[in-house]
């Protein structure tokens, strides 16, 4: 079985119906990036979901982060890779089962990196089935480039000037940076 994952390949459609793919998304990365170019093609219509978390701490807005994934989903296309005229990112509030029954969604699509991802997932994934027995949860393991990425880690490099490309889009770059740029001068 080869390792290599070619871009414009599809996955099998597996259900015409409604994906989820809920995250944070603060920010989106090519790994996050990779899971719904997959996920796409697997559905036929994909939800990239925000959850509205007060109490966790983010760098974007609930806004800003939906803007970032419009540009990245709108220009993923434009670059020669898989059209995803199927994803909508959107926000939402409360319960992600709840959220899932009222878009007549009955999967959840979560990313997985590591078996730590999993241990954790899995509850949850258990915990939406508690909630909902009609939700099914989909693992997809992330392309191996990808791995060790993760949000935390890209705004950590980016707060500390490192290098971003090959982690994430470019218009998401350029969004850090400008956000970066705003937070300093704030704390001056």
């Amino acid at each position: 079985m080869s390792g290599n994952h070619h871009e414009n390949e599809r996955a099998p459609m597996i259900n015409n119906g409604v994906f989820i793919y809920p995250g944070s998304f603060d920010p989106v990365t090519l790994g996050h990036l990779d899971i719904i170019s997959r996920a796409s093609g697997m559905c036929g219509r994909l939800m990239v979901a925000i959850g509205r978390n007060r109490e966790k701490k983010t760098m974007f807005s609930v806004e800003e982060r939906l803007d970032m994934l419009s540009d990245v989903i709108s220009s993923h296309g434009k670059k020669g890779g898989r059209s995803l005229s199927n994803v909508e990112p959107v926000a939402f509030n409360g319960l992600l089962a709840d959220f899932a029954k009222n878009c007549g969604a009955h999967v959840i699509v979560k990313g997985l990196r590591a078996m730590s991802d999993f241990e954790y997932e899995f509850q949850m994934a258990l915990l939406n089935k508690y909630l909902d027995d009609t939700l099914e949860t989909i693992f997809m393991m992330t392309n191996v480039e990808y791995t060790y990425l993760s949000s935390s880690a890209v705004k950590e490099i980016a707060l500390n000037g490192g290098r971003l490309d090959g982690l994430v889009p470019q218009c998401v770059n350029e969004r850090l940076q400008r956000k970066i740029l705003n937070l300093r001068g704030m704390n001056q």
